[in-house]
């Protein structure tokens, strides 16, 4: 499974609901990347989406604690067993979380590859996802050259889970 996320220079990925800061270039490149695999969110997620509605073309999967909660054209799921169950037919790397901040935790245990668009500035933040840099069990393996939208500065960022040794 993969993760895939953007965060400022303090790991921050959103506040009240909404990204920090809309890039188009990391749009596109969440839509390539997440084009016609499955992807699994939290309600939250889903919520922040045009018209709460999930996005086309994947199979989207969205856990919450809700038990009543239905939306058409996504599953939903309560718990990450749940939701491993329902892709354990799926190559991993079809299936990407997504967010927020406690699915990202959730789901990063699973997770073998990371894709982190590292926006160098730091935003008032009221979620974040967990500090790869800090975590001995991740490494960057790529980095693409520095990108810019008007005055920010970012790099989209490949870390991988290191083996176990």
């Amino acid at each position: 499974m993969k993760i895939i996320a953007a965060a400022d220079a303090h790991w921050g990925i959103g506040k009240n609901n909404q990204l920090l800061v809309s890039i188009p270039s990391d749009m596109k490149f969440f839509r390539e990347m997440t084009d016609g695999c499955t992807i699994i969110m939290g309600r939250k997620t889903l919520e922040s989406f045009p018209g709460s509605k999930p996005l086309r073309n994947r199979r989207n999967i969205v856990l919450t604690s809700d038990p009543g909660y239905t939306v058409p054209g996504a599953e939903i799921v309560h718990s990450v067993r749940e939701a491993l169950d329902l892709v354990k037919e799926e190559e991993s790397g079809n299936v990407f979380c997504i967010g927020g901040s406690s699915v990202y935790d959730q789901f990063l245990p699973y997770c073998d590859t990371a894709y982190i668009t590292k926006i160098d500035h730091v935003y008032e933040a009221d979620s974040f996802f967990p500090d790869l840099d800090a975590d001995g069990e991740w490494e960057i393996t790529s980095c693409s050259e520095e990108q810019t939208y008007f005055d920010l500065t970012f790099h989209f960022l490949t870390y991988t889970r290191k083996a176990k040794e």
